[in-house]
């Protein structure tokens, strides 16, 4: 299968597209730089070069595709405070590529995350496939793509928890929480910290991606989530133990100036079940959980986490 991956060369991408490679499938990477252009030759993929923006390319490279992955998202909007900006760009990506792919059967995954099911009104069990909301920033996409099943697409989505972690992770949300440690003194938590957060190895996330885009039915909402919830203070006591600083409970009130855009997350609870991926797409993780990885140390390393 000839595969169009968006986010080609990013932290996910960077395990998806040797997946789909080793799996014998052909990768066209979108790269809006010559440095994500040579990154993906390396890897032995072809190059579209082009970003968000460009809905005409966006389109003209799904429709030469066999299938298309969507991984790319506009994060560094999103750290400057324009997350409506990066929501609303994201949809628009997603709709080209979607308009290119209607009526052929070929099959597009969009990625999502779980802390979207915290508007469902989830509550005393954690959250599953079949949980999903009705409308709001990157859910209206999600909705959208599985909606593209009644319109010829075999789509589907995969949510991410807000921890998906590796080697390979440079700018993720545990690189954030070590930094915001680091820079204060002290690996926060708000409240008693008992408030969890579900996670998944890299590498295990692109096994699900290859899956899905093999065998996924039309419509599908997946969970590439190996730890269904880590308590927060767990994380933070990890933390603030490889960084030699206390691990300390943070008042509510004072979580958004401490963790910056995290804020509105870190006292989330997501606890989140990928009982349905595992047997419909017989996927079973099998490297490290979060609080193994971040003993490994990679995390701590000043240069990357700068």
């Amino acid at each position: 299968m000839r595969v169009f991956v968006t986010g080609a060369s990013g932290h996910i991408g960077s395990a998806v597209v040797p997946e789909l490679l080793a799996a014998g499938h052909g990768v066209v990477g979108l790269a809006r730089s010559d440095a994500s252009a040579a990154v993906l030759h390396a890897a032995g993929a072809e190059v579209h070069r082009g970003d968000l923006d460009d809905l005409d390319g966006l389109g003209e490279a799904a429709a030469a595709a066999d299938g298309v992955i969507h991984l790319a998202f506009k994060h560094e909007s999103m750290r400057i405070g324009d997350f409506a900006g990066a929501v609303a760009s994201d949809l628009q990506a997603i709709e080209a590529i979607g308009a290119a792919l209607e009526g052929f059967g070929k099959p597009f995954l969009s990625t999502s995350g779980t802390l979207m099911l915290m508007g469902a009104g989830i509550t005393g069990r954690p959250g599953t496939e079949e949980d999903a909301v009705a409308g709001g920033p990157r859910v209206d996409a999600e909705n959208y793509v599985v909606g593209l099943a009644e319109r010829g697409v075999r789509s589907s989505v995969v949510r991410l928890p807000p921890i998906v972690h590796s080697d390979l992770d440079h700018h993720g949300f545990a690189h954030i929480l070590v930094a915001v440690a680091r820079d204060t003194g002290a690996a926060g938590y708000v409240g008693d910290g008992s408030n969890r957060w579900p996670s998944v190895h890299t590498l295990d996330a692109a096994h699900v991606y290859r899956l899905a885009l093999e065998n996924a039915p039309a419509g599908s909402r997946l969970h590439a989530v190996a730890d269904e919830g880590v308590p927060f203070r767990d994380i933070a006591e990890v933390i603030g133990r490889k960084l030699g600083v206390p691990t300390v409970s943070i008042p509510a009130e004072d979580a958004g100036e401490r963790f910056a855009f995290l804020g509105g997350f870190v006292a989330a609870d997501n606890p989140v079940s990928s009982q349905l991926t595992r047997r419909l797409l017989r996927w079973e993780p099998t490297h490290p959980g979060l609080l193994a990885d971040l003993e490994q140390g990679h995390y701590f390393d000043a240069a990357l986490s700068s």
